[in-house]
């Protein structure tokens, strides 16, 4: 199993048989240089919420290669209506995709596109891959919902959670997040891209440590094999 970050919260998932590619925001991320659209071939593209440093891209990627958007069923609604083949969930549902299942998780947040249509509620989802297991949460506040994770689902080999404060959770959060979760591995990201989410990333590192947790934060276009 192979995770790439692409910075922001733009990740692609490599399993065996498919390519998976989760919140692409690319051509609009001042941290991406050189940036080219066509060497993302993705099945399937996931959108947590509608907001633009999420789906900048996905309209276009998916034209580019018919890749499937998976969202929930308002995001899903508006790109049908632009000719993309889509499939909508919602919180809590889960579904048997080609690739593994996908289950759709609470995610404390706001959602609209860039235009002001509602993008339903946000969501984060937890990736059953093979023999792997990834919870991607979106963004999100700490949330107790967090602590059923692995009372449900069992232990994650990645949570990826985002560390940028403003927005979503800061670092002292997310290593709440991690108490919670439990995960075998974390990836820190949705932090640095604006004025707004920089990070002291040292400190955020400690304040993992502290707890017992190592926090992995990749350079765009770093790869995590697990």
């Amino acid at each position: 199993m192979k995770l790439t970050f692409h910075g922001h919260a733009t990740l692609e998932i490599q399993t065996e048989n498919h390519k998976l590619l989760v919140d692409p925001f690319i051509t609009g991320n001042p941290l991406v240089e050189n940036y080219d659209l066509e060497k993302f071939k993705p099945d399937y593209i996931i959108l947590t919420h509608a907001h633009q440093d999420h789906v900048l891209d996905a309209e276009k990627i998916a034209k580019n290669t018919e890749a499937v958007i998976i969202s929930n069923a308002e995001i899903a609604a508006y790109y049908q209506e632009k000719g993309i083949e889509t499939h909508g969930m919602n919180t809590g549902g889960a579904f048997d995709f080609p690739f593994g299942r996908l289950v759709s998780t609470i995610a404390f947040h706001s959602s609209s596109f860039d235009d002001g249509t509602y993008g339903g509620n946000p969501n984060g989802y937890i990736f059953f891959l093979g023999d792997k297991k990834i919870y991607v949460a979106g963004d999100t506040s700490l949330t107790q919902e967090m602590k059923l994770i692995p009372e449900l689902y069992g232990v994650m080999d990645l949570a990826v959670l985002p560390i940028g404060d403003n927005f979503t959770m800061g670092p002292k959060q997310a290593a709440k997040a991690a108490e919670f979760i439990k995960p075998k591995n974390i990836l820190g990201y949705h932090y640095d891209t604006f004025p707004p989410i920089k990070i002291d990333k040292q400190e955020a590192k400690k304040t993992f440590e502290a707890i017992g947790f190592e926090l992995n934060l990749l350079e765009i276009g770093e790869s995590l094999n697990f």
